[in-house]
């Protein structure tokens, strides 16, 4: 099993405004439909942070819903928008192990 983490830092006063894009993705399905999806913000630590959280039981299958998911119209104009509010990204790919 792997989950993926993909970490957005947000604009210091933007999260507000990426929840109502968050919901929208959700609504609309933008999101990928996978087995123990989340949507996480900080607590501690850096602030302003969304964090996506997915399961796969291969790369593969991570790989096959990214395309999916990225060639989508509806996705491309939505990304566009929430795009704006970040301030940089990154991604954690972690294998679970027991």
């Amino acid at each position: 099993m792997y989950i993926v983490r993909e970490i957005f830092y947000l604009q210091f006063g933007r999260y507000k405004d990426a929840k109502v894009l968050i919901d929208e993705a959700m609504k609309g399905g933008l999101m990928p439909q996978t087995t123990g999806n989340r949507v996480l913000t900080d607590f501690t630590g850096e602030s302003y942070r969304l964090i996506f959280e997915s399961s796969y039981a291969t790369l593969a299958d991570f790989e096959k819903e990214l395309a999916k998911d990225m060639g989508a119209a509806n996705w491309k104009e939505w990304y566009e928008k929430f795009k704006a509010l970040v301030r940089h990204s990154e991604r954690e790919i972690l294998k679970q192990i027991s």
